[in-house]
């Protein structure tokens, strides 16, 4: 995956890790190789909110939460990385909550 894709200045790269119990969000610049911005479910923001972090409603909050960083630091669109893992469950709904909150994949 990380041969196809890569961001730049103009897009970064939005990178999703899973593990059984957490889903972790980075945006990337590849060119100077930076993580400009990055939100998980062991983020503050959320960490008191949510009663189980490995599941997908737990993904949505992270991907609102990305998404909403992201529009605040002037990001608007982003190449998206799903390293590997198929797009399906907590993948798919971070994903998708971030492109309804206002991320162009």
């Amino acid at each position: 995956m990380r041969s196809r894709v890569s961001g730049t200045s103009d897009r970064p790269r939005l990178n999703v890790f899973r593990s059984l119990k957490h889903i972790y969000a980075q945006v990337i610049e590849d060119t100077t190789g930076k993580t400009l911005l990055s939100a998980s479910t062991k983020s503050p923001e959320l960490k008191e909110s949510l009663r189980y972090s490995g599941n997908v409603e737990a993904a949505k909050k992270v991907g609102e939460l990305i998404a909403k960083k992201c529009l605040q630091s002037g990001i608007q669109k982003v190449v998206f990385d799903r390293s590997g893992y198929l797009y399906h469950g907590r993948v798919k709904a971070l994903a998708e909550t971030a492109r309804t909150s206002g991320l162009i994949f």
